[in-house]
C-alpha cells in the first residue's frame, strides 16, 4: 500500500513536471505582441504595366477615308502570266480601325521622286487630296523601276497607308514596295511597310505580300503604328506599259509630340 502511494505520488509529480516544461516551451516559442500574423503580401506595382500599354492603345474608331467613284471603263484585262494575284473581295473593304484623332497627314505634304519631273502631271498632285480616276489629276513617272517620297514635316506615328495608282483600267503594278524612314535619304531606320516583288528583281528584299489590282478603293497597307517622317513608294510599270502612275496617297496617323 505505501508502494503504491509512493508510485502514484511519483506519477504525479511526473506529470506535473511534464505540463510545466510543455507550458515553458510554448511560452518561449510565443511571438512579441504585434508579430502574430504575418505580414500581408505586398500587392504587385502594376503602375509600370500601365505606363507600357501597346502603341496606339486606346479608343480605336474606323479612319475617315472617302473614296473615290468607281469610274472603270473598257475590257477587263487579261491578266495571264501576272503571278499570285489577291482575288477580289467581292464585296466593300470593311473600315479600317485605328486610334481615335488620326487623320491624313500626307495631305499638302511635300513630295519628291527619283525622277527630276514626271512624263504627266506635276508631283504636288499625289498629296492634293484628288483620286478621282481622271486623267487631268494623273501622274506618270519614267519607266521602269521608280519611287515617290513624302515628307511628313515630323516623326508620326503611322498607321496606315492608302495609294491610288490607276483605276481607271484594271492594272497590276509590278514590284510595289512601300518603306517608311527618318530621313530623307532612307538611310536610317528603314523599315518596310509592303512588298510584293517575290524575286527580289528592284534589289529591294523578297517581298511576301500579294499582287492586286487597281480599284477605286485603292490599296490600304496596315502600317502598325510605325514611327516615321518619311514614307516612300516604289513600283516598276504595270501589266500594260512600263510606267508607274499615281493619282492620290494617304497617310494615316499622328504627330509625336
Amino acid at each position: 500500500m505505501q508502494r503504491t502511494k509512493y508510485f502514484l505520488g511519483k506519477v504525479g509529480v511526473g506529470v506535473i513536471l511534464c505540463i510545466s516544461l510543455v507550458c515553458a516551451s510554448s511560452c518561449s516559442k510565443k511571438e512579441p505582441s504585434g508579430s502574430a500574423t504575418p505580414p500581408a503580401k505586398p500587392k504587385a506595382d502594376t503602375s509600370q504595366a500601365k505606363t507600357e500599354a501597346p502603341t496606339g492603345a486606346g479608343e480605336l474608331v474606323p479612319l475617315p477615308i472617302t473614296l473615290p467613284k468607281p469610274m472603270f471603263v473598257g475590257t477587263p484585262t487579261n491578266f495571264e502570266g501576272v503571278m499570285d494575284i489577291e482575288p477580289p473581295l467581292g464585296k466593300a473593304r470593311p473600315p479600317f480601325l485605328a486610334p481615335k484623332g488620326a487623320t491624313n497627314l500626307a495631305l499638302g505634304k511635300p513630295v519628291t521622286s527619283s525622277v527630276a519631273e514626271p512624263i504627266i502631271g506635276q508631283l504636288a498632285w499625289i498629296t492634293d487630296g484628288s483620286k478621282e480616276a481622271s486623267d487631268a489629276g494623273l501622274v506618270e513617272l519614267d519607266p521602269f523601276l521608280q519611287h515617290v517620297t513624302i515628307d511628313l514635316g515630323q516623326p508620326c506615328e503611322i498607321y496606315a497607308v492608302l495609294v491610288w495608282h490607276y483605276h481607271k483600267q484594271s492594272r497590276v503594278y509590278f514590284d510595289m514596295v512601300v518603306q517608311a524612314a527618318d530621313d530623307p535619304d532612307f538611310i536610317t531606320n528603314v523599315r518596310t511597310l509592303f512588298n510584293n516583288d517575290k524575286d527580289n528583281t528592284s534589289g529591294l528584299g523578297v517581298g511576301t505580300d500579294r499582287q492586286y489590282v487597281e480599284t477605286s478603293e485603292g490599296k490600304l497597307i496596315d502600317a502598325k503604328g510605325v514611327k516615321a517622317r518619311y514614307v516612300r513608294l516604289y513600283s516598276k510599270g504595270n501589266n500594260s506599259n512600263d510606267q508607274s502612275h499615281y493619282l492620290e496617297v494617304e497617310v494615316y496617323g499622328k504627330p509625336m509630340p
